[in-house]
């Protein structure tokens, strides 16, 4: 396998999104996944019922073990509860992986609708973790409460894309899923300049985790060692395929195919 990607993020036992849709993704595009788990949440398709933190310092020894010993060539962060869990994760990545490119997926709201971070994190996040970060994902909704001001169309998408630069990221992909209309449009701005992709939207409810998938297969492009744009350019083909060949399971928001690039086993 090549590139070693560590991911710190909370658990989805259903195992769509979290850190199940990431091991599965960094799995499927050919590197090595390590985690440090954040949360224990309790959730399926149809939503999420619990969420049980990790302690902050088994968070932080987590993330030592894996830095110690096998190493990092790319970081990605989600789900994270709390300030003093940011702050303890920005204070450890800025002290022991200084140089490692750290993608920060802003986790905040469930795709059920159920909130997974309060606003003491929100600041945390924009004061600390978002200043150390190579690239931030946010969707639509996050990038609100992260820029304070509305996003509800294309041409106010590229108008904010100054103002996520500005809270100290060195890039930002935002993320357009959640404006209406037949086309998904995506806008990443970064020291390499400005890329807007444009897709067909897919007409499915299968979407649970597309945003956890989508970041670890940037991350997992970082670790491989190709730039920004070619890996959110590999990262949006993998998600949109996973979202076309989706399983079907699950009454609610379904979980994606993370497996399309692996070949089936079949008999000899």
């Amino acid at each position: 396998m090549h590139g070693r990607v560590l991911i710190i993020a909370g658990s989805d036992s259903g195992g769509g999104a979290g850190i199940q849709a990431d091991i599965k993704t960094v799995t499927a595009l050919g590197a090595f996944a390590a985690t440090a788990i954040t949360a224990v949440t309790v959730q399926n398709t149809l939503g999420v019922t619990g969420i049980h933190p990790v302690p902050v310092a088994t968070v932080t020894a987590q993330i030592r073990a894996v830095l110690s010993d096998i190493g990092a060539d790319a970081i990605k962060t989600g789900m994270l509860a709390s300030g003093e869990l940011i702050d303890t994760v920005f204070s450890l990545l800025k002290r022991e992986a200084p140089n490692v490119p750290l993608i920060v997926d802003p986790v905040m709201v469930a795709k059920g609708g159920a909130s997974l971070i309060d606003k003491d994190s929100i600041h945390a996040m924009k004061a600390r973790l978002l200043t150390r970060a190579t690239l931030i994902t946010p969707n639509l909704p996050e990038a609100e409460a992260l820029t304070g001001r509305k996003i509800a169309t294309v041409e106010a998408m590229r108008a904010a894309m100054k103002a996520l630069l500005e809270l100290g990221a060195k890039s930002a992909l935002l993320k357009g899923g959640h404006l209406p209309g037949d086309a998904v449009v995506d806008i990443y701005a970064g020291p390499d300049g400005t890329q807007e992709w444009s897709d067909t939207r897919i007409d499915t409810r299968h979407t649970h985790g597309t945003g956890c998938t989508l970041a670890s297969a940037i991350a997992t492009g970082f670790a491989q060692g190709l730039n920004a744009v070619d890996s959110i350019a590999r990262a949006r083909a993998y998600v949109r395929r996973a979202m076309e060949t989706a399983p079907g399971l699950g009454a609610g928001h379904g979980p994606l195919n993370h497996a399309h690039t692996v070949r089936p086993f079949t008999e000899e």
